[in-house]
């Protein structure tokens, strides 16, 4: 007896046939001659012509079909479509305005199904460990099934099933049809979303470009203000020290000194903005060029953070909130995340109200490609952002603050530098009246 039967499963040999339909089909994905989403209702008309299918089912996690109408959306990255035999009872689908947690977990088949395509000949067959995936399949009226990952390294896709309302081994032949398409399906996702990161990335590549030469005509800009006031009043002064020389008038003399006195007001006002912009860039220049990235425990860094703000969010009346758990990691330069967090925090904080809160958290996402992520979230309770404003936050030298709040209007913008190069994005959520929510996405590291 083999392995695979003494866990309840059906071995059905690598050098199983597949059948000639299923050979042209998967000659067809591999080529990019058929749409991915017709391919796989063709496969359906594959599975569901052997005798013992009463369902067909596909999973979808990275992938959005073009017509969703057939499919059922589940969560954020999960769409669910199956196909079932005239009469048959044996379904997949959740109920009615289901969520991700409606979805079948089946973790003993899902695991095995990572490594190849798992054959369950009879539901009661399965080991004691399998009792939820035996419970799962019964609840869907499914008494045997086949199950595969659509798996490409760390990446899923989704999964391809078939189901059966009564036991009994199923055919060599609609297992290798699996097996080989699940191949085809895996190779094919994988090249389209290799493509459209590239394609990202080379439109990202344009905007980051397009941002560059903004914010240089943007920075030159705001570095003529100060230096232009600079010159011009101190130009003035020179002028009339130089008329007032060879002058004995006491009342001249004094008007001058007052004058001076104002100037001199200006001068050292656009002296200091122009440092405080100097600074910026030199500081984030600096973050910039250390680009090795490691681990960063998240917790710790905020944490960091929190402690730093905690002067100013007191002074503000604002309390500061960090739940965030200790498990979670991304893959960026410690500084910089860092740096990224104190300019989110320290505008939660500037920007709240008296006896206000700032709330920092963080959550396990996934990228465009299907790869791991984390996103730390910093949510106030400030007066929000109009439209017009969220089109306009990390723009450079843009400010929303109330008169008297210093600041030069970069920060937003050279902390969303900082981020992407850390491979990450920032963004906001934001509504007038209801608070905002800034977060940075950065890259997990590899399992």
């Amino acid at each position: 007896m083999s392995r695979g039967s003494e866990l309840g499963l059906q071995h059905v040999a690598e050098g199983a046939s597949p059948s000639a339909t299923a050979l042209r089909l998967a000659d067809q994905v591999l080529r990019a001659e058929v749409p991915l989403v017709e391919a796989i209702e063709q496969m359906a008309v594959i599975a569901l012509s052997d005798a013992r299918a009463d369902v067909f089912a596909v999973a979808l996690t990275t992938f959005s079909p073009a017509d969703e109408q057939q499919w059922v959306h589940l969560g954020d990255r999960a769409w669910l479509r199956q196909w079932q035999r005239r009469g048959a009872s044996a379904t997949v689908l959740p109920r009615t305005r289901a969520g991700a947690h409606d979805a079948l977990t089946m973790p003993w088949v899902s695991q095995r199904s990572r490594i190849e395509v798992v054959a369950v000949p009879d539901v009661e067959l399965l080991p004691p460990e399998a009792a939820q995936d035996a419970s799962e399949m019964s609840r869907c009226h499914v008494r045997a099934a086949i199950s595969t990952a659509l798996l490409s390294g760390a990446t899923m896709f989704g999964s391809l099933s078939v189901g059966s309302e009564a036991p009994g081994d199923w055919s060599e032949t609609l297992v290798a049809d699996l097996r080989l398409l699940s191949a085809a399906f895996t190779s094919r996702m994988a090249a389209e979303a290799a493509e459209r990161s590239l394609a990202d990335a080379i439109v990202r590549g344009d905007q980051a470009s397009a941002v560059q030469e903004q914010f240089f005509a943007a920075t030159g800009h705001e570095l003529r203000t100060p230096i232009s006031a600079v010159l011009g009043f101190a130009e003035v002064l020179q002028s009339d020290a130089e008329d007032l020389a060879q002058v004995d008038d006491v009342a001249r003399l004094t008007d001058f000194v007052a004058q001076v006195h104002k100037d001199a007001g200006i001068i050292v006002g656009a002296g200091e903005q122009l440092l405080a912009i100097v600074e910026d860039l030199l500081s984030t220049a600096r973050l910039l060029g250390d680009g090795t990235r490691e681990p960063v425990v998240v917790a710790e860094a905020v944490r960091d953070v929190a402690h730093w703000v905690r002067t100013p969010a007191a002074a503000a009346e604002v309390e500061v909130v960090v739940d965030v758990e200790r498990e979670l990691v991304v893959e960026a330069t410690a500084s910089g995340v860092r740096q990224v967090l104190t300019n989110l925090v320290g505008n939660a904080v500037t920007h709240n109200r008296p006896g206000g809160r700032v709330t920092v958290t963080a959550s396990r996402t996934r990228g465009e490609g299907g790869e791991s992520r984390v996103r730390i979230s910093v949510r106030d309770t400030g007066p929000g952002l109009t439209p017009r404003q969220l089109s306009q936050v990390f723009e450079p030298f843009v400010r929303f603050a109330e008169p008297g709040v210093r600041g030069t209007g970069l920060g937003l913008s050279l902390a969303r530098a900082v981020a992407e190069r850390d491979g990450g994005r920032l963004g906001v959520d934001s509504r007038p009246g209801e608070g905002s929510t800034f977060w940075i996405d950065l890259p997990a590291p590899p399992p």
